[in-house]
């Protein structure tokens, strides 16, 4: 399966990119003990970790994110899942190697929004969130998904889903989600489409550690890519887009060509184990919260992830 050719901005995962940091530190002596996952900052990071451990500086709040793993077969047997590069000169994350996704808009949480599969209810029991605010987090993923790849998790009823979102009308409309002079309600109710909830499945929860200046608490989900549509490079915050196996993409990362930041990474790990589609797309699974700890140990700054037995990277 093959997607339009993405031009210049298409990245190859076994060519190192001169724009990206070896995101790897030396190796040492981890003072974490058996089965516990210690990941050195680096030197800025390290310094604003001191800063937030000694008191000097208070954490930020974490605003509410969705954070969308969108799924296809690969040729050949197992699947592959779409990533695209942050632009360098993003505030947050510039350069790093991500799912697509983002913040919860105020307007996510509209009540209005055509809705098919389960319903805001029984989606905060799957999140632990309350129901309006588990509705808003569903937006975000079908919102944020359209804006950052062209697919739209959407179709003209329950058992359908749009077929192809590539005309100039449809990028008109992603353009206008991005600038915000649309609503996602207001695509769909014009649109004559219904969201399909049921096409998402709930992954995990990660929080961001106090130690960034930006901080989000994003839900991950997971979905297939709809028969007849397809990704393309839109540009905006992705300076490259491609679809990588699981497995290539961690080996990218270990070998240091592509930078990968823990959720990501250990969200990588756990899709390979998957080994299919249909075991990564199963349910229920249990949406486990983890939220990385800052510790200062032997003169330097250690990230700690709870319930990580084992660092893909």
């Amino acid at each position: 399966m093959t997607d339009p050719p993405a031009g210049p901005h298409e990245p190859d995962p076994h060519e190192p990119d001169p724009h990206e940091p070896d995101g790897h530190e030396p190796d040492g002596h981890q003072p974490g003990g058996a089965g516990e996952v210690w990941i050195r900052f680096p030197g800025q990071l390290a310094e604003q970790a001191r800063d937030i451990v000694a008191g000097r500086r208070p954490p930020a709040q974490p605003r509410d994110a969705a954070t969308v793993m969108l799924l296809r077969p690969a040729d050949g047997g197992g699947f592959e899942v779409y990533m695209l590069r942050r632009q360098p000169s993003m505030a947050f994350a510039p350069g790093v190697f991500v799912f697509p996704g983002g913040g919860v808009d105020h307007r996510d949480s509209d009540s209005e929004v055509a809705w098919a599969g389960p319903g805001p209810a029984e989606w905060g029991e799957m999140l632990a969130a309350p129901p309006q605010l588990a509705r808003a987090l569903v937006c975000a993923a079908v919102r944020e998904t359209f804006e950052e790849s062209g697919v739209l998790l959407a179709g003209p009823d329950a058992g359908s889903v749009i077929s192809d979102t590539t005309s100039e009308d449809w990028e008109a409309d992603r353009r206008a989600l991005l600038d915000r002079s649309l609503s996602l309600a207001g695509l769909l109710r014009r649109r004559g489409l219904v969201l399909r909830s049921d096409l998402l499945r709930p992954w995990s929860r990660w929080i961001t550690p106090a130690v960034e200046v930006r901080r989000y608490d994003a839900r991950f989900f997971a979905a297939a890519l709809p028969d007849g549509q397809r990704t393309r490079d839109v540009g905006g915050e992705a300076a490259a887009v491609t679809w990588i196996t699981p497995p290539a993409a961690l080996a990218a990362g270990q070998r240091g060509d592509i930078e990968l930041w823990p959720p990501t990474a250990v969200t990588l790990a756990e899709l390979a184990s998957c080994g299919d589609l249909d075991t990564a797309l199963a349910g229920p699974r249990e949406v486990a919260l983890r939220i990385p700890e800052v510790l200062l140990r032997e003169g330097a700054a250690w990230l700690t992830v709870p319930g990580v037995q084992e660092y893909p990277l």
